[in-house]
């Protein structure tokens, strides 16, 4: 579910326009429900079509869709979306899904979220739901070049706005790893930082250490300036290392979400530290071209208000922070999607994939997250974080960010448009 952006709507194709660009994708087989307050949109979530029968189902399914939108406290409406592929050259679309728009109309009338329109949409084309005049919804429907061509969907783009491919297709395509093989210089700096720090995962220096280069990149990224494997090879292969670590690749999506205190005090408080069997030669984040007293104020990361540092319970469900910092989960992202390469398989990969998956699920976009999970227990079958995450999904779960208005996704600017 994602939220709240200043919008100019004038007509169908407007809204319809919007969505797309809204989850990054042209949605298949899908129920898109937006919430609207007043004239305004509120939220915008998008799930799997069910079954549409038996009645029962369709009922179960409805008071589903209401407990994830009534989220949005402020709503008193709701238009909805359906993308369908069936009905359409048999003249059918209107009658196959008129029993769940019914069932979904009930239950959300209840609740006070007036049904305000609903549209079907297909591949070629898209029609009011409940509308019945020829002269206005002619069968089979207008064309979907109406939406992709509207004013709004024109708008976004010159805006920057793109629209993807669909994950149901799945990782393909979604931009989750680089193209090719591994530049030899950064399996090189992978091996050689593994013999070093690997040993040391309980070090509190290490971890400061890595928290510190990982700040340092990601805060890199949102300037402009994403890894180049020609230009840092060993930061990258450092970076892949530190991937190995569960402990330290849970602090990483931590402190990107809800600070550096937290990563630290979370770590802390699972009694992770005990340098006295750290080996060898501690790293020192200046081999990777990172000064970690530039790059963190430390004294105020252990010193951090109490208020304001959460457990990593709560970070990872999406409890706390009550507004994650999207800006660095975004380059968090991105940079993840530069550490491995396609088709790749391993520890490294099956991390990156899994951390992705997280961040997805995190602003709402259940399939993405599903398409890099599946990636993950690909590239390392039985991969525990991607296991536990894929079940979260499974029981049709929504990130504690994601459901309430004031702290979802806003989209690839994290801005109003």
């Amino acid at each position: 579910m994602t939220t709240n952006r200043t919008l100019s709507i004038h007509q169908p194709e407007d809204i319809l326009g919007y969505i797309p660009h809204m989850l990054g994708y042209w949605p298949e087989d899908s129920l898109v429900a937006i919430t609207m307050q007043g004239k305004l949109i509120g939220a915008t979530l998008r799930v799997d079509l069910p079954v549409l029968s038996p009645p029962e189902g369709l009922a179960c399914f409805a008071e589903q869709i209401l407990s994830y939108l009534i989220a949005d406290e402020a709503a008193n409406g709701v238009v909805l979306a359906l993308y369908t592929a069936d009905g359409w050259n048999d003249g059918t679309v209107v009658h196959r899904t008129a029993p769940l728009l019914d069932a979904l109309r009930a239950s959300l009338d209840r609740a006070g979220l007036i049904v305000r329109d609903a549209w079907l949409v297909g591949a070629e084309y898209w029609r009011g739901a409940y509308c019945e005049d020829a002269g206005c919804c002619p069968v089979p429907g207008f064309p979907v070049e109406r939406i992709k061509e509207s004013r709004l969907s024109t708008e976004l783009v010159y805006r920057g706005s793109a629209v993807g491919p669909s994950p149901a297709k799945g990782a393909e395509g979604l931009c989750l790893a680089r193209p090719g093989a591994h530049d030899p210089l950064v399996l090189e700096a992978e091996d050689m930082f593994g013999e070093r720090v690997l040993l040391q995962w309980r070090s509190e220096a290490c971890f400061d250490a890595v928290l510190a280069v990982w700040h340092h990149v990601v805060d890199r990224h949102r300037q402009g300036n994403p890894l180049n494997p020609a230009d840092d090879a060993g930061l990258m292969g450092f970076l892949r290392t530190t991937l190995k670590i569960p402990a330290w690749r849970d602090a990483v999506v931590v402190m990107a979400a809800a600070g550096i205190a937290s990563a630290k005090s979370g770590a802390a408080g699972f009694d992770f530290f005990t340098d006295e069997d750290a080996h060898g030669e501690l790293f020192d984040p200046r081999e990777v071209g990172v000064d970690p007293l530039e790059t963190i104020d430390w004294a105020a990361a252990g010193s951090g208000d109490p208020r304001y540092v959460f457990t990593y319970g709560d970070v990872l469900l999406g409890m706390h922070p009550e507004l994650p910092c999207w800006k660095d989960l975004d380059a968090l992202q991105q940079v993840l999607a530069g550490l491995s390469v396609d088709n790749e398989q391993g520890e490294v990969a099956a991390s990156a994939m899994t951390l992705q998956g997280w961040i997805f699920w995190c602003k709402g976009m259940g399939t993405f997250a599903h398409a890099c999970l599946t990636r993950a227990e690909e590239a390392h079958p039985g991969y525990r974080l991607a296991e536990l995450l894929m079940g979260i999904l499974g029981q049709g779960a929504i990130c504690g960010w994601a459901r309430r208005p004031g702290s979802a996704w806003k989209g690839p600017r994290n801005a109003p448009v």
